[in-house]
């Protein structure tokens, strides 16, 4: 496992330097309604928000929503596997756990931090909307943007893990489009 002892190592030594910035942004707990939001925000990013745009995407969308929905389906559970192998591999702490005055904003849906896999499908499930559902985009990037938010606010994450979640979950939402997304199309064209 010796990269995972390197990867250990440069996790130590990046969390320091972001240890300032985390313990700033996660001191906004200290208001209710900052809390209240961003707990919301998480727990829709957990999936509810999405799994509800994708059962709604065929009526939403009718000429090309089914395929949409299932090129979501098939970049989430892409997203998933990317994600936990990443932790599994990288094993990088969450800030609460490294430095306890960094408060816990909500219970953490697994044990590491690198990458965030909320943001990563987010940001996957954003950018297919740009390139594919535009007026959608819209809609969902203020709610991308909060969830990217709430992982650092919440003491979950620290910014280079939201940071590396939206770098992936673009890129996988950019790939799908490109490679899956013509094909997938012409299956359901009328």
């Amino acid at each position: 496992m010796p990269s995972t002892t390197r990867a250990s190592r440069f996790f130590n030594l990046v969390d320091q330097r972001e240890y300032a910035l985390c313990q700033a942004i996660n001191r906004s707990l200290r208001f209710r309604p900052v809390q209240g939001y961003f707990q919301l925000v998480s727990r829709l990013g957990d999936g509810w928000l999405w799994y509800a745009l994708i059962l709604a995407m065929p009526v939403l969308r009718p000429d090309d929503g089914l395929a949409i929905a299932l090129l979501m389906v098939a970049t989430g559970l892409t997203c998933t596997i990317t994600y936990k192998l990443l932790k599994r591999w990288l094993i990088r702490e969450r800030p609460f756990i490294s430095f306890p005055t960094i408060n816990c904003g909500t219970p953490p849906l697994d044990r590491y931090s690198f990458p965030s896999g909320h943001t990563l499908h987010a940001v996957c499930f954003t950018t297919l909307l740009a390139l594919m559902a535009p007026g959608l985009f819209w809609l969902a990037l203020p709610f991308t943007l909060s969830v990217a938010a709430s992982r650092v606010v919440l003491g979950l994450h620290y910014p280079s893990d939201v940071a590396a979640g939206a770098l992936i979950g673009g890129c996988l939402g950019a790939l799908a489009v490109a490679g899956f997304a013509p094909s997938v199309l012409a299956m359901f064209a009328h």
